[in-house]
């Protein structure tokens, strides 16, 4: 019988990518739930042509709207953030996709860890946000979360078969993003356009910009200490422009393992997917020849210093990389709104997670606390001291 799929996120860059990969396993995958947050347009399509047994568009506003486009099927419609939990947790699902972006993302990844389900995770809010809580989750109910993201993917990759090897530390590799080579003064003025020219990667707009911010690096390693039980001593991050080689583990005899392959998500969703085998595909292949150099450096971190603030919120752990993470999201907001510019945003969400109490164990209770506190304070923060740029 073909896995049974439930996919948060539908609409976005990965969930789209992982209907792309879905479709060329009729036999192997299902995708019986769809869930989006706005895109109620795109959301009608996927599910005119999967005809999933249930579709969640996240706001109710457009409920109506959706239950009418698709008032011809006999696809359950569902709204809000509440349906979307209901859903994954569900003994029709075998599999969720977590591809949301952002906090919005935690509480279903949550229901579906506490079902028990597998998790293929490309929301590395969730592990940023409650790493500690969802990995004694995770234990408790016997989910498995596979990791989606290339990095983690590859990480995974590399330590499979080495369960009883230690290891010494990991290296996640970044591709430097767009503004790799620019002066600190040149990158003063640059605009949301110029962020979202990624040299390697095709990513919606907020993972984007968070890859040219580094960012994105910052989350993805509070992502892997809490994936592989790792001390922030042991995660370092390299620049490899080239973005072949996708991450490196050091075992401790001195050995070190990397896992390569183009820059195409599609690779590590259906790894995520097929895992624990691995299906042929007709996906690109990797030609070293094309690629007859690799380089590597230290990431600047004048430059990119929300990736140090990144390793500050995972040294102090607690509610501190949950503050980052709602100060970054609205951080990024305001810049793809040319509200704020592109150097502004670590100052301003160096500045909330100075501002927000601090709890070294939170609950979900404090954390969501934590959440709307930080957000309130970094947009209070933009309005008073910046103006339309």
């Amino acid at each position: 019988m073909p896995e049974r799929i439930a996919l948060l996120g539908s609409t976005g860059s990965i969930g789209k990518q992982a209907l792309d990969v879905i479709s060329r396993y009729p036999d192997k995958f299902k995708v019986e739930a769809l869930t989006a947050g706005d895109n109620i347009d795109l959301l009608t399509s996927q599910a005119r042509k999967i005809l999933p047994h249930s579709v969640v568009i996240g706001n109710s506003k457009h409920y109506r709207q959706l239950k009418e486009n698709l008032r011809d099927t006999k696809i359950s419609v569902y709204a809000g953030n509440g349906a979307m939990e209901q859903v994954v947790a569900g003994s029709d699902i075998d599999v969720v996709i977590a591809a949301i972006v952002g906090y919005s993302g935690l509480k279903p990844t949550i229901s579906a860890v506490k079902a028990g389900k597998k998790i293929a995770l490309a929301n590395k809010e969730t592990l940023v946000v409650a790493g500690e809580i969802i990995s004694k989750m995770v234990r408790q109910s016997g989910s498995r979360i596979i990791p989606v993201d290339s990095e983690h993917s590859a990480i995974f990759q590399c330590l499979s078969g080495e369960e009883n090897n230690p290891v010494e530390r990991i290296t996640l590799t970044a591709s430097g993003g767009p503004f790799l080579n620019m002066s600190v003064r040149k990158l003063q003025n640059v605009s949301p356009d110029d962020a979202l020219r990624h040299p390697n990667w095709n990513m919606g707009d907020k993972v984007t910009v968070d890859s040219a911010s580094m960012m994105n690096k910052g989350l993805e390693v509070i992502e892997a200490k809490w994936l592989f039980d790792l001390k922030p001593e042991q995660i370092r991050v390299i620049i490899h422009p080239q973005s072949i080689i996708h991450s490196f583990v050091h075992f401790a005899d001195g050995s070190v393992k990397a896992q390569l392959g183009i820059p195409d998500m599609r690779i590590p969703i259906l790894y995520a997917l097929s895992y624990p085998k691995r299906f042929a595909s007709d996906l690109p292949r990797l030609d070293l020849t094309d690629y007859p150099a690799f380089t590597f450096s230290e990431p600047d971190l004048r430059k990119f210093r929300n990736l140090s603030l990144a390793y500050y919120a995972l040294r102090e752990g607690g509610n501190m990389p949950c503050i980052l993470n709602a100060a970054n999201e609205i951080a990024v907001k305001a810049f793809l709104s040319e509200k704020i510019g592109f150097m502004q945003m670590p100052d301003i969400v160096e500045y909330t997670m100075s501002n927000i109490q601090y709890h070294p164990s939170p609950d979900l209770e404090v954390l969501e606390t934590s959440d709307k506190n930080a957000r309130e304070t970094t947009i209070n923060y933009i309005n008073k001291h910046y103006k339309k740029r």
